[in-house]
């Protein structure tokens, strides 16, 4: 549910040298440029498709894009659960906050933010939260005042406290998170070596897809499937069922020198799910994948 940069080395261009070429294209609407995509998320009412990018944050909701109400803030590790948004990142110029935000909550959509943790300390590229919990994972790129060491670390209580876990069994460069939305000890992992699994909250990891380089999962939201996005020679979406493992492929839109690095489902239409690219490209489907609606190319809204 989670920007990553530097996720995948294919194509001949790293993640990285895609990210950064894609920054300085295409200009959208007037209103609205996804300078970067940050992250994708649904609203409760599952009216917004919310897509945070590095000036604030961009609504389409009707068939048009919009800029969400609130400060153009740089939102990274953007996450929703069925009542908050979880961000960290970088303040707008001329807002007076503290740089980096560590962890950061909006009750309102993105109107206003309440400080958590780390202001000043952290920022979390790689962060995911429980729909129906209160769980925040984020993946600790250096040691800070409640984090001892990097790595995979866990709160429960809005960043009060924070977990380390070991997360044996998980290798290659992390690339995505996400958190089963109602049981707070499961969690997914996408990294460079493929997509792995943990059920107590990353001990440890079981590989699900290996062979690939893992870059994007979500859980649906009845938590019984795992969605996935990897590449290998070519873009692939697949979509797991966590009791047996077995695994379907999922028809992805055509995409040139270009993959899924976000996953998003509708949380008042099942059916619905939303995906964006690392070209800043977004589609939806309203019929479990099937068929995409192209709403954004390039970070040209449509």
């Amino acid at each position: 549910m989670t920007r990553r940069s530097g996720r995948f080395a294919a194509l001949s261009l790293t993640v990285a040298a895609l990210a950064f070429a894609a920054a300085g294209a295409a200009h959208a609407q007037p209103a609205v440029t996804l300078t970067h995509v940050h992250g994708l998320a649904y609203s409760a009412d599952g009216k917004l498709l919310m897509v945070p990018s590095h000036h604030g944050l961009a609504i389409y909701s009707g068939g048009k894009w919009s800029k969400a109400a609130g400060p153009a803030h740089d939102y990274m590790g953007f996450a929703a659960t069925r009542t908050h948004i979880y961000s960290s990142g970088h303040p707008a110029p001329g807002s007076g906050l503290r740089n980096p935000f560590g962890l950061i909550r909006s009750k309102d959509g993105g109107g206003s933010w309440d400080k958590l943790s780390l202001e000043g300390e952290s920022d979390f590229h790689l962060l995911a939260t429980g729909w129906n919990t209160n769980a925040v994972y984020v993946w600790n790129p250096e040691p800070n005042s409640r984090m001892g060491r990097t790595g995979l670390h866990y709160t429960l209580n809005n960043g009060f406290q924070w977990q380390h876990a070991a997360a044996a069994g998980l290798s290659g460069e992390p690339r995505a998170l996400a958190v089963h939305p109602s049981d707070a000890k499961t969690l997914a992992a996408a990294t460079s070596t493929g997509v792995y699994v943990s059920r107590d909250a990353g001990a440890s990891f079981k590989p699900l897809a290996q062979g690939e380089q893992g870059l994007s999962v979500c859980f649906d939201l009845d938590g019984k499937h795992l969605w996935y996005g990897t590449y290998a020679a070519a873009p692939r979406l697949a979509r797991a069922e966590l009791q047996s493992g077995k695994t379907g492929a999922v028809t992805l839109p055509p995409l040139s020198r270009d993959a899924v690095a976000y996953i998003a489902q509708n949380p008042v239409n099942a059916a619905e799910y939303a995906i964006a690219t690392f070209e800043r490209s977004v589609y939806i489907s309203k019929d479990t994948g099937r068929s995409w609606l192209q709403i954004a190319e390039r970070g040209k809204g449509k």
